[in-house]
């Protein structure tokens, strides 16, 4: 068993910030206080800022390392490698890689799904995040149903999200540029396309006793369940009376208001927050933190967004740092039912990630240790009392 000891930070304890020591045992957070003992390796933390690991529910920017550019391919694994120094070097220490299985061939069809599964399996000891599969099942991709059943039923799946974006789909076809970005990720011609959407949709019918089915499975595996761009507060209704108690990106502040009150839980995008706005026009994610409608943020397509988010919020006055870092570090957890991690105490996963908070909305990580471990290190020199950084490896920096 290794030990670390931090001493020097500012530590988000709880809703305070306090200047403190923290020291690791193996992978976890044996003691939190400033006169701790020290364990064999000490980091200097002076002016940074301790916090929680970030736990991300959802996010898909490693779909842009498996295909950069439509119909070009890398293999899953190399995307994998890459998607988890991203995701690190922005403070993600969960990471939850939000797979879209949908009834399109190409980067979203069954074969990447099955293969991206089995790659997170065979591949998450040697990834540096906790690295986890959150499946985001398209409704009427009702030839998957049986073997998703079997994936739940076997433990395999993280979290299950329902998504329906057939409307916008067919919407979508009118477009000309929207048309083209869809198509092309298919692989198929317009003609083959038009003709698999008109197939798919003929079967809407059996697409709600699919749903039920799925969601008794994943019940009955003690998966936490999302359902995706809830339209209205009868859709989140239907969704929570099958166990669906989160909420992801509800489109419209009526649905987010009635998941609230009922104390569901509410994802919506950081790079919403980052940018001051949704790219697709909807809900503006500040304006629902700022009314107490959500509790929770993601990275959804961008790994620096919920660190940039935290922030932001804080030097817009929307919340106070204490505030809106557990958006994106403990109600994830508590939602995705880990409940080892989000937090800074005695016990909980050694999580931890320090930053220069010194330039205003450009938040640096210094350093980042995930299950104990230093997995990230920016400045070598900024933590040169540390004896578990060789002093070669200083100097080399």
């Amino acid at each position: 068993m290794t030990e670390l000891f931090i001493e020097g930070g500012r530590a988000l304890l709880g809703n305070e910030i306090v200047e403190t020591g923290l020291r690791i045992a193996g992978r976890e957070i044996a003691a939190v206080g400033a006169d701790t003992n020290h364990g064999t390796g000490t980091v200097n933390a002076d002016g940074l800022l301790l916090l929680p690991g970030i736990v991300d529910l959802h996010g898909d920017a490693f779909e842009r390392q498996m295909m950069p550019r439509p119909g070009i391919d890398f293999p899953i694994d190399v995307a994998l490698v890459d998607s988890d120094r991203q995701a690190i070097s922005n403070g993600i220490t969960t990471v939850y890689h939000a797979t879209t299985w949908s009834w399109e061939p190409g980067l979203r069809s069954a074969e990447n799904a099955r293969k991206l599964l089995e790659s997170i399996e065979q591949m998450r000891p040697q990834l540096a995040a906790d690295t986890r599969f959150h499946l985001r099942h398209e409704t009427y991709n009702l030839d998957a149903e049986s073997e998703i059943i079997d994936w739940l039923s076997e433990g395999r799946v993280d979290l299950f999200a329902f998504n329906d974006h057939m409307d916008s789909t067919v919407a979508s076809l009118a477009k000309p540029q929207k048309r083209s970005r869809m198509v092309e990720r298919t692989g198929l011609t317009n003609e083959a396309f038009d003709r698999l959407v008109q197939s798919v949709v003929s079967h809407s019918h059996d697409v709600p006793a699919s749903i039920a089915r799925l969601a008794q499975a994943a019940r009955a595996a003690n998966v936490r369940m999302l359902s995706h761009d809830d339209e209205s507060p009868a859709m989140r209704q239907a969704f929570r009376a099958q166990g669906v108690a989160v909420a992801e990106f509800p489109v419209n502040e009526e649905t987010a208001r009635e998941a609230a009150e009922a104390g569901d839980f509410i994802v919506f995008g950081a790079p919403n927050v980052v940018r001051g706005g949704s790219h697709t026009g909807w809900t503006r994610a500040s304006d629902m933190i700022a009314k107490g409608l959500c509790s929770i943020l993601a990275s959804d397509y961008y790994y620096p967004a919920p660190l940039l988010a935290a922030f932001r919020l804080a030097a817009d006055g929307v919340l106070p740092l204490t505030a809106a870092w557990p958006l994106i570090s403990e109600a994830p957890a508590r939602a995705a039912g880990l409940a080892d991690r989000g937090m800074l105490a005695t016990g909980q996963r050694a999580d931890i990630i320090l930053v220069d908070d010194t330039v205003p909305l450009r938040p640096r990580i210094v350093a980042v240790v995930a299950a104990g471990r230093l997995v990230h290190l920016t400045d070598a020199n900024r933590l040169v009392r540390s004896s578990i950084v060789p002093r070669k490896a200083v100097a080399a920096a």
